[in-house]
């Protein structure tokens, strides 16, 4: 099958599993925390308006999450500080963590810049590894500007990938891709696929069932519509999480929180699911 699952009991006796990334020997939490609020709070297409949080409310939160068995956080350069604050509260605690980041986009000054030629792919991992404070990167994903299918085969994006992996510095590699042709592409050629998918959007669901069956990992982004899911329960985060997860070959679901209270709803759905 695309992954094995293991269990680990956490806090409150609430269990979550873990899931092989493909065919890596990385293994992912089902709910990974996504980080973008802690870097960056401009031009985000979040509902409301928010604060960027203090460093002890970072490092609070990320115990949290360790504590309720999740081992996967993802972040990127787009997420404006978010690699360097995450590189400052890890300090000694790397070996706990599967770090996912990004290549391809950079934030400055309020906008995205987008490049995808090799010297900036590789200036940008280099620059992670830095921010990060760490020797490798878990994973290493494209930021599609949408153009998924010229990025992967104009740019050989995946070939310099697959050459920074056998460097040692990327463990595995992947695209958060935009379109589907692209998304299949992606399977093809990577290890990991990042797609959008949620009870309202579902255009994603063939690269889904095509990384299921070539065993490639699959991390789930805007599993909640980046807070704009339609009240069709009483509880849409739970009927989010329980849509997603009946589809088989999902690695991790991504969500992006500083609440600890929300967070810990996210791994109490998925235990309900277990």
């Amino acid at each position: 099958m695309a992954y094995a699952a293991t269990r680990k009991t956490s806090m409150g006796g609430l269990t979550l599993q873990k899931r092989r990334l493909g065919k890596s020997c990385i293994e992912v939490s089902t709910i990974g925390l996504g980080t973008v609020k802690f870097g960056r709070n401009q031009n985000v297409k979040y509902p409301y308006p928010f604060s960027l949080p203090s460093d002890y409310e970072i490092e609070n939160l990320l115990d949290y999450a360790k504590a309720l068995g999740i081992n996967l956080l993802d972040t990127a350069p787009a997420y404006g500080t978010s690699e360097e604050r995450l590189g400052k509260l890890l300090h000694g605690k790397r070996q706990e963590w599967i770090i996912s980041t990004k290549v391809g986009e950079a934030f400055f000054e309020g906008k995205s810049y987008f490049d995808f030629s090799a010297n900036t792919i590789r200036e940008s991992i280099e620059r992670s590894l830095l921010h990060l404070k760490t020797d490798y990167i878990d994973i290493a994903l494209v930021h599609s500007n949408g153009d998924d299918q010229r990025i992967i085969e104009e740019e050989h994006i995946f070939s310099l990938l697959a050459a920074l992996k056998k460097e040692g510095k990327i463990r595995a590699y992947g695209m958060s891709t935009k379109t589907v042709a692209g998304g299949l592409l992606a399977v093809d050629m990577a290890d990991v696929v990042m797609v959008a998918y949620n009870p309202s959007y579902t255009e994603e669901r063939e690269v889904i069932n095509y990384a299921y069956q070539h065993q490639k990992g699959i991390f789930i982004k805007k599993a909640f519509a980046s807070g704009h899911l339609p009240w069709q329960s009483s509880d849409p985060i739970a009927e989010s999480i329980r849509f997603i997860l009946q589809e088989p070959g999902i690695s991790s679901v991504i969500v992006g929180t500083l609440n600890p209270s929300h967070l810990q709803h996210n791994v109490k759905c998925v235990d309900n699911l277990v």
